[in-house]
């Protein structure tokens, strides 16, 4: 199973001025395809911060979408700051110049006009970067060393993390199984279903296990759902095949230490 990072750019995400619309969407945009998010950065619209992080992201070696900071005025960074973590220059990609032309023509501005030559910036990309399509209104992200760079409007942005998708990695869709069990346990303390997930693990290869405590809420109709834990087994590839016989052996040591459980969320 192939992980990918997500990076989210924005100070107005940062800020509380826009509400994240990128996370749930990446997320479910790669589990539906057998992908899986391994993890989400936000950062601000800081130069030399970006650079940092985007170096340290070139050097993890898994591909990421990357969303914001790719227009034309001076607080849109990521282009240049994707160059310098490379140590690449920017230079001006032809294939995305007459896109902008196009855009800059509808809007009743000449090529030899002052706005023309501010929107041609987003044009300019790191030395060797591909074109990503922008079905929305055909300004193109880029694409370089498996990060894929995208305007911060999700509208835009969706779109064109499916192209990639599909054009790059449709071959790895749904090529590894994956499984779960989980039950809910009331009225018991974690620290009495540790031992549990130490012993499965040890003894099943590939067996991971998980514990999410939840202190409890009401719902609409006013019941109330008490403090419980989520808790649960997983496993990927070869090791789907053992988790049957897990989770049955599971299942006996929570019955034998008196645990409260239910095999469907409350």
């Amino acid at each position: 199973m192939i992980d990918f990072n997500l990076i989210i750019i924005g100070d107005e995400i940062l800020h509380g001025s826009r509400i994240d619309k990128h996370f749930a969407f990446f997320k479910h945009l790669l589990e539906s395809r057998g992908l899986r998010l391994n993890q989400v950065q936000y950062l601000p619209d800081n130069y030399t911060f970006l650079v940092k992080q985007l170096r340290r992201s070139f050097s993890d070696g898994l591909p990421a979408f990357v969303t914001g900071g790719i227009g034309s005025t001076p607080d849109d960074h990521t282009r240049q700051a994707a160059a310098e973590a490379l140590e690449l220059p920017i230079v001006r990609h032809a294939g995305a110049v007459p896109f902008i032309e196009e855009t800059s023509l509808k809007r009743g501005d000449g090529l030899d006009s002052p706005s023309h030559r501010q929107r041609l910036l987003m044009a300019d990309f790191p030395e060797g970067a591909e074109l990503v399509p922008n079905p929305y209104n055909k300004i193109a992200g880029f694409s370089i060393k498996e990060h894929y760079f995208f305007p911060g409007f999700p509208v835009m942005a969706h779109p064109m993390a499916e192209w990639v998708l599909e054009t790059y990695y449709a071959d790895r869709f749904n090529t590894v199984n994956s499984a779960q069990r989980s039950v809910w346990i009331f009225s018991m303390p974690e620290s009495h279903v540790a031992p549990i997930m130490r012993d499965v693990e040890a003894h099943y290869e590939g067996i991971r296990s998980f514990s999410l405590p939840s202190v409890g809420w009401t719902k609409e109709n006013g019941e109330v759902v008490p403090p419980h834990i989520e808790f649960g087994i997983k496993a990927v590839g070869e090791a789907c095949s053992q988790i049957e016989q897990a989770w049955s052996e599971v299942l006996g040591r929570l019955k034998d230490i008196g645990a409260v459980i239910r095999h469907e969320a409350p």
